[in-house]
């Protein structure tokens, strides 16, 4: 009798196992989830040099970030095929996932602007040396190749093609000559949430590549897609999501032992006093998000977008918003006029940059007095304050974080800081809300997970004294 109590009690044990470990995917549904979204210069980062002083860190992300910016320019926005003219060092922010069943860890650079996910796979014909093991797709009892027939390989465009075996390989490209090669596969997503438990996703479809080299670092392990197209994180997971998700970063200045949030579903909603909303646009290459730049001002001076053709109309989609550039780039003519008038409104000693990235400078140690500089979305007005728009790039100077370009705008994460940005691809809009980003912000789904432990606890210590009754 008392081994048959013992069977039931187990056969309990098992069932609210399974139910709860359904359950934590439906709740992650109905609630969302959250996790730390870490800047690659923080203690936190592998990529953390303690022998570099601030100004070395944040002059190497200056120039990793110009550099990132070429990969907008129209040339590189083929509608055909999914290269991307990124330059895979540039991004600065981190995420830490899982693939496969065991969990393999993977550390991958965060990217608004690139679809695939992908990372080294064992065995690796040509692969950069990483310090996280390769993933081996063997030890995995969930992997599987995807076909060359299924809607994700027909996503890759021309940069798909099909093996012997007539398993979907992909070839992706970068105009730095990095490139990864491998093929394409489903296997199961696990997510540490800052909920408390880790939530996992079948059937998410990412490169395995097998050949992959050029600028990428030892201490990467991949790529972490977050664009708008087909293959990215958030369109993968978008039943689950609902296609939205919002980030938090913190300035440069404050505690760096602070990571930054990063949200999905139901937990990034973005709303309260101070939120405004802008309309995302549609326009080349459905990997990056576009906004409508109306104008800027400076103080209570407004410049329009077009300024320099009093003919020409604001052009839809006319700058792009991305986490992984620093600083924000507008067209020559518009940022003549806009630097002209700040420098109109600011006392203090010009001075060069010898690095030649910035074209306003100031020598000081103080906080600059800087005018708010404020960016006229469609339907969002966004205020710029002075550490959005000029950095302390030495400790006796600062700079105007603004630059010109010739090519599309950015909207960099200089401009985005102490925001809390939300992105709703079903109603295709971005959202901002000012707030302080170096304090941490509890989620939802949290307070889900704590409630429903103690629940399946307290069932299975009720099952275990009913049993033995």
């Amino acid at each position: 009798m008392e081994g048959f109590r013992v069977k039931i009690f187990f056969t309990v044990v098992v069932v609210l196992l399974f139910f709860f470990q359904h359950f934590e995917v439906a709740l992650a549904s109905r609630r969302g989830f959250s996790f730390d979204l870490i800047h690659r210069d923080s203690p936190h980062s592998p990529f953390f040099d303690p022998s570099k002083t601030p100004t070395e860190r944040l002059t190497h992300a200056l120039h990793r970030s110009v550099s990132r910016v070429g990969r907008f320019r129209p040339t590189a926005m083929a509608p055909d095929g999914i290269q991307s003219s990124l330059v895979p060092t540039g991004a600065e922010y981190l995420m830490n996932l899982s693939i496969g069943t065991p969990p393999v860890p993977i550390i991958g650079i965060a990217d608004t602007g690139s679809d695939l996910t992908w990372t080294q796979c064992w065995p690796c014909n040509n692969c950069y040396v990483q310090f996280l093991s390769f993933f081996d797709p063997r030890k995995s009892s969930t992997y599987r190749d995807s076909s060359c027939v299924t809607s994700s390989c027909l996503a890759l465009g021309e940069d798909r093609s099909c093996s012997k075996q007539k398993h979907c390989t992909y070839n992706y490209s970068y105009s730095d000559g990095s490139f990864s090669c491998g093929n394409l596969a489903t296997d199961t997503l696990t997510v540490s949430s800052t909920a408390g438990k880790p939530i996992s996703f079948p059937g998410f479809a990412f490169g395995c590549g097998h050949s992959s080299g050029g600028v990428f670092d030892k201490k990467i392990s991949g790529l972490i897609g977050l664009g708008f197209g087909k293959l990215s994180m958030i369109s993968q997971l978008k039943s689950i999501i609902k296609g939205r998700f919002s980030y938090c970063l913190q300035p440069f200045s404050t505690n760096s032992s602070v990571s930054g949030r990063i949200n999905f579903g139901e937990s990034s909603i973005v709303s309260g006093p101070g939120t405004v909303f802008t309309p995302l646009s549609r326009k080349g290459r459905d990997t990056y998000y576009y906004l409508t730049l109306e104008g800027l001002s400076v103080g209570k001076k407004r410049f329009p977008y077009k300024s320099f053709s009093k003919k020409a109309e604001v052009q839809e989609g006319n700058i792009i918003i991305d986490s992984g550039t620093t600083l924000t780039s507008l067209p020559k003519e518009l940022y003549s006029k806009i630097e002209k008038y700040v420098v109109n409104s600011i006392k203090g000693k010009r001075v060069k940059d010898h690095n030649g990235i910035f074209s306003l400078c100031y020598n000081t140690t103080r906080k600059i007095n800087a005018p708010i500089i404020t960016a006229h979305f469609r339907d969002a007005n966004v205020e710029l304050r002075p550490l959005n728009t000029f950095l302390r790039v030495q400790e006796d100077m600062v700079c105007f974080t603004l630059i010109p370009t010739s090519d599309i705008g950015v909207f960099g994460n200089v401009a985005q800081l102490n925001f809390l940005i939300g992105y709703d691809l079903r109603k295709r809009r971005v959202s901002f809300k000012p707030i302080d980003c170096s304090h941490s912000i509890t989620t939802v789904g949290s307070i889900g997970w704590v409630v429903w432990r103690i629940i399946i606890f307290d069932l299975i210590v009720y099952s275990h004294r009913y049993m033995w009754i």
